[in-house]
């Protein structure tokens, strides 16, 4: 059997996506690891399926929630587990739909989409997409990472925003630059289903022209270090803002990969979180499965 795939990425985060209206690519852990690995496969952080909802059974009663929501985003990471969501993945999946002609977005329009994280909206900008992530969860449980670079553990802040994250505040961007992210940070205690840890440094002064700067690596579970993580690039500009007072609204965020902007908006469910960014499709390919 072979495989179409399209490569694409988001600030550097990067994706094989494959159309599957059915959902009937049954790829093992294994055979996903092997087509992300980058000396003997494609290359890749993670897999996205691009399934019809209402062939997914994990999803489709999301169709209940949301009738237009017609596609899944079945996100895998590099090491062939599935993932809830991803930020950066959304904006590429978003891509994918359009310039394939499985989807419409007009101006002021909104295409929702399914994740296993729940129904999130996406709208096009001028540079690329905007995600709504949704509503996020701060945790106040002591949490400290240690990480091959630090000298000693730091603490961090919980965040879930679909997926679990856990931001570590550092002090300058040389203590940034020193981090091995070869190595996975510990995080303790441990969190039952693993989490992407963050570790961030405020720009100097952290406000210019309303809009607050930030600078961040990040490890991601099942993957490793990557060049952008888009649901991180929230959690960081969330934890920053808690610590701040919860009243900075809009975020710049820079990546190995490049920029990404971060908004803070009300909504009548509560404050929602939501990121804007680029993406682009590379390349496309026949993959012997």
């Amino acid at each position: 059997m072979t495989i179409e795939f399209t490569k694409g990425h988001g600030t550097g985060n990067d994706f094989v996506l494959i159309l599957d209206r059915a959902g009937q690519y049954a790829l093992s852990e294994l055979e996903i690891a092997e087509l992300c690995d980058r000396n003997f496969g494609i290359g890749a952080d993670g897999v996205i399926f691009v399934v019809e909802t209402q062939h997914s059974p994990e999803v489709a009663h999301l169709l209940q929630e949301e009738p237009a929501a017609k596609w899944f985003m079945d996100y895998r990471n590099a090491d062939g587990s599935k993932g809830e969501m991803c930020g950066n993945g959304a904006r590429v999946f978003a891509r994918f739909l359009l310039e394939n002609n499985l989807a419409e977005l007009f101006d002021g329009s909104t295409l929702p989409i399914a994740t296993r994280a729940g129904i999130k909206d996406i709208t096009q900008t001028a540079n690329g997409f905007a995600v709504d992530l949704g509503r996020w969860k701060v945790s106040n449980d002591e949490v400290l990472v240690r990480a091959a670079g630090l000298q000693v553990a730091r603490p961090a802040l919980s965040i879930n925003i679909g997926n679990p994250h856990v931001v570590v505040a550092l002090a300058d961007l040389e203590e940034l630059e020193a981090l091995d992210l070869t190595k996975a940070p510990l995080i303790e205690p441990a969190p039952k289903d693993g989490a992407n840890v963050e570790f961030v440094v405020l720009d100097e002064p952290l406000i210019k022209d309303g809009v607050a700067g930030i600078t961040m690596r990040v490890f991601e579970r099942g993957v490793g270090e990557t060049l952008s993580c888009g649901t991180g690039i929230a959690a960081a500009a969330i934890a920053i803002r808690d610590y701040a007072g919860n009243t900075q609204n809009f975020w710049r965020v820079k990546v190995p990969g490049g920029e990404v902007g971060v908004r803070i908006f009300p909504t009548e469910e509560g404050e929602h979180a939501g990121i804007s960014g680029p993406a682009e499709l590379t390349f496309t390919g026949v993959w012997p499965s």
